[in-house]
């Protein structure tokens, strides 16, 4: 069985900072495409940030010059780094992974950690 468990969530003011960990537990062969994706309250989740098993990533307009995603392949992990944060930045965040097993691959996906920011 594979879990995704995301850490490091809270409450922050405004331009305040975040650090969000996933690691991925179970039986894996490899880990392809992983992300952060968001919802607000009465919204759609959106893609937030992936980065690809090659190191190649890929930003949504709103977070582009303040969050940065990265991965740590030998700990498969995935974090992204919230800097001058902002009050539309409110959401539950979710990781996301691409994971070959055996046998199978498919879209996994934590179970979401809150991200408050305000004043």
């Amino acid at each position: 069985q594979v879990q995704l468990m995301e850490s490091g969530g809270g409450l922050v003011q405004p331009g305040g900072s975040l650090r969000l960990s996933c690691g991925i537990s179970g039986i894996i062969f490899r880990i392809y495409n992983m992300g952060w994706y968001r919802q607000a309250p009465g919204k759609q989740r959106d893609l937030v940030a992936t980065v690809t098993d090659s190191g190649s990533t890929n930003y949504a307009d709103s977070v582009k010059g303040r969050f940065t995603i990265s991965r740590d392949n030998a700990k498969n992990t995935v974090y992204l780094q919230m800097n001058r944060l902002k009050l539309e930045d409110t959401a539950v965040y979710y990781c996301n992974a691409d994971i070959q097993r055996l046998g199978t691959r498919g879209d996994y996906w934590g179970q979401g950690t809150q991200v408050t920011v305000s004043s």
